[in-house]
């Protein structure tokens, strides 16, 4: 993460830290309230709008309703609505960690409204990654190589479809995460962006049918051919000699790896990346009239909004005027 603003409070909260009755380390464990990623995304964001409000001549901290109204539409210009959105939460968030709680600019009705206004006009739709469907599994299994790395490529894949993994999620899994039944695999999930608390989750990945896509049989394999016993299970290779690293992969490796093989396949790489496996799970599974709960039990949402999108995506062709109209 790049070195936060000196006034960015959600890493050192005013009112914590004036707070004498607090020990030390309830301090420290307050002082983590918030995921690793929330704070790094919003740190950027404060950066920003401060980076504005001194090109602007504007104070940032507090600021005033009209700071932000007039930021959020210069960001207009070429920001999602869903992104100002964040950043506005950004600068409301800091605002509270600096003791400006009760008189919140970021709060302020006018605030309010010009984020209405935007989203307005701008619209709230994103477009994601396209999904590796089970269809498209199976075209990319034909060209996973038989050495050290494509055994590694092909178990990191294949789970992290079978799995619905977000890629940060699949880059942390642990030898000692998984346990091997005659069903199957289950992996255990201490930590993910749903469950902010560390409750944890256990999935279940049974054989399939078709080995040269089957999740456990690749784990199985990548496994054996590494000798791992203990640790993270997907890891780098030094660049002399192909050595297997002591440390995990790093999440952006996981959306190259599948740029990798989907080009290998034949499709155009540009539109997919490491959710396209999570995306691609939900899609597929909503092709075939799996219930909401069910897929949620697989991919972990807390919430079904997400999950009924993929569901309309799945079933975009099947549930068709002109389907029933064509007789099919």
């Amino acid at each position: 993460m790049k070195e936060p603003k000196e006034n960015f409070y959600l890493l050192k909260n005013a009112d914590i830290a004036a707070n004498t009755r607090l020990s030390a380390k309830a301090k420290r464990r307050l002082a983590k309230t918030k995921a690793a990623n929330t704070l790094k995304a919003y740190s950027s964001d404060w950066s920003n709008f401060v980076d504005w409000c001194k090109a602007n001549g504007e104070a940032d901290l507090p600021t005033t309703p009209e700071t932000i109204v007039n930021y959020i539409n210069d960001l207009a210009d070429f920001l999602k609505a869903n992104t100002i959105s964040r950043r506005v939460t950004a600068i409301s968030e800091n605002h509270i960690a600096a003791g400006y709680a009760r008189e919140n600019p970021a709060k302020d009705g006018l605030v309010r409204a010009a984020m209405a206004a935007i989203r307005r006009e701008k619209g709230t739709f994103q477009k994601g990654k396209s999904p590796i469907l089970y269809d498209t599994l199976r075209l990319m299994a034909d060209n996973f190589g038989e050495d050290m790395t494509g055994i590694r490529d092909k178990a990191l894949l294949l789970l992290g479809f079978a799995g619905a993994f977000r890629r940060s999620e699949l880059v942390r899994v642990k030898v000692e995460d998984l346990k091997f039944s005659p069903e199957g695999m289950t992996v255990f999930i201490p930590h993910s962006k749903a469950d902010q608390t560390g409750k944890g989750s256990t999935i279940a990945i049974p054989y399939a049918p078709d080995e040269s896509i089957c999740a456990v049989r690749a784990v199985e394999r990548w496994l054996v051919t590494a000798e791992l016993e203990t640790g993270v299970l997907f890891r780098p290779f030094t660049k002399n000699g192909g050595r297997l690293r002591d440390r995990p992969l790093s999440d952006k490796s996981v959306a190259l790896i599948v740029k990798k093989y989907v080009e290998l396949a034949g499709l155009n790489a540009a539109g997919f990346a490491g959710h396209s496996l999570r995306r691609g799970f939900a899609t597929s599974a909503a092709e075939r009239d799996v219930s909401a709960l069910t897929i949620m039990r697989q991919t972990r949402h807390r919430s079904e909004k997400m999950v009924h999108r993929y569901i309309d995506q799945g079933n975009i062709f099947k549930d068709n005027a002109l389907t029933r109209i064509y007789g099919r």
